[in-house]
């Protein structure tokens, strides 16, 4: 019945999104319609559309949305990667039963969180 999908985030400000997905996180971006649409390729599985705020849906508004980032290496050393990039993070990679995860938002503070899978769990 379907054959994908796209996670829409709304953003205050086109360019600064753009940039902080393609240059600071390192996705590809797809393709981009002037300030009103740009598609990003987060890898396998994961569709990222850029669209721009309205007076009904605010940017970065907290709780609305989660975008979570699996990786295939170590927590540590994406954290270190990224911080280099310009990301802040909210805080310690967290150590929880299955899985470390590691907090951060986009310039809108719309929140991401980074997920390494532990050994026993993969």
């Amino acid at each position: 019945m379907f054959r994908g999908g796209v996670v829409t985030v709304y953003v205050s400000d086109m360019d600064r999104a753009v940039r902080f997905y393609t240059d600071a996180l390192g996705f590809k971006l797809v393709e981009r319609h002037g300030n009103n649409w740009a598609s990003i390729d987060g890898g396998p599985g994961l569709s990222i559309g850029l669209h721009p705020a309205t007076p009904q849906i605010a940017a970065g508004r907290q709780g609305s949305i989660a975008i979570g980032l699996y990786l295939d290496g170590a927590i540590d050393q994406a954290v270190v990667d990224l911080k280099k990039r310009g990301v802040e993070f909210s805080g310690p990679v967290l150590d929880d039963t299955a899985l470390r995860l590691a907090y951060f938002a986009d310039p809108d503070g719309n929140p991401f969180y980074l997920a390494e899978m532990k050994p026993a769990y993969r």
